[in-house]
């Protein structure tokens, strides 16, 4: 192959990279443009409002001497809903890799039994946590109950479908060997399958921990329990400073189980 014809093969490629680009923008664009329209959403009014909307929020979501005097109850609710986080993530995690064991093309005891796992946990992961808190009410009432469950059938369909993606990766090698050996169902389970992949899984428990301890807030709006509800009381009440407080709390512990969580994770990875 010439140089010459190398070169028209790499601005062929180039063109066509191109024009893929250009009409890929163009059809965002228009979407947005559309959407503006029939929403009557004018991008310009919105920006506008920007300073305004500053000058509010340093005027009115400043944690004041009143706000800081309810630090205490604010931190034994943000505590509350952290320790439902870990709970939650916790008790799904189990479940969820004894679920995805069967799931899993590497340890499912059956192509029937797979696929109704795999069923299963896609019908509880795409159903939103929020949507689950409202149905779960009406069996419940606002009780921390209902957010428990609000919160583990979410993460259970998240760490299912994460756990059986685990363990598929583990090699298939290292299993028939131990079935070679002689080795039970669980004895595979826990000698092959388990030390292959346990920093996976502890990597997607830490994650869906950061993740509830976010959901959680909105979920105690609903049911009327942990920091969400402290939040939407004060809002209700027209006291956005100690409201502030409360969305500080909850970043600043955000923040700080990120940093905790991702020196873990450099840990076992």
């Amino acid at each position: 192959m010439t140089e010459g014809t190398k070169a028209s093969k790499s601005l062929s490629v180039f063109s066509r990279r191109k024009r893929v680009y250009t009409v890929t923008i163009l059809c965002v664009l228009a979407l947005f443009f559309f959407a503006s329209a029939v929403t009557r959403y004018d991008p310009s009014a919105g920006l506008a409002a920007l300073p305004r909307a500053f000058l509010w929020i340093v005027s009115n979501l400043v944690p004041d001497e009143k706000a800081l005097t309810r630090l205490p109850n604010i931190l034994k609710k943000l505590t509350e809903t952290a320790l439902l986080s870990v709970a939650v993530t916790v008790t799904a995690a189990v479940f969820a890799f004894f679920f995805s064991l069967m799931g899993s093309k590497t340890t499912r005891p059956s192509e029937p039994a797979a696929k109704a796992v795999r069923i299963t946990a896609a019908f509880f992961r795409n159903v939103p946590d929020v949507v689950w808190a409202i149905l779960l009410m009406f069996s419940f009432g606002q009780n921390i109950l209902t957010g428990f469950f609000a919160l583990f059938f979410t993460t259970f369909g998240m760490l299912t479908r994460a756990f059986i993606e685990t363990v598929d990766e583990v090699s298939a090698d290292c299993v028939e060997a131990l079935h070679a050996t002689g080795a039970t169902y669980m004895q595979t389970v826990f000698q092959g399958i388990v030390p292959s992949s346990v920093s996976e899984i502890l990597t997607w428990v830490l994650f869906m921990i950061e993740t509830n301890i976010r959901s959680s807030t909105l979920i105690g709006i609903l049911t009327g329990t942990g920091i969400g509800y402290l939040f939407d009381l004060y809002y209700k009440r027209l006291d956005y400073a100690s409201a502030s407080l409360v969305v500080l709390s909850i970043v600043v512990l955000v923040i700080v189980l990120e940093t905790i969580t991702g020196k873990i994770r450099k840990v076992i990875l």
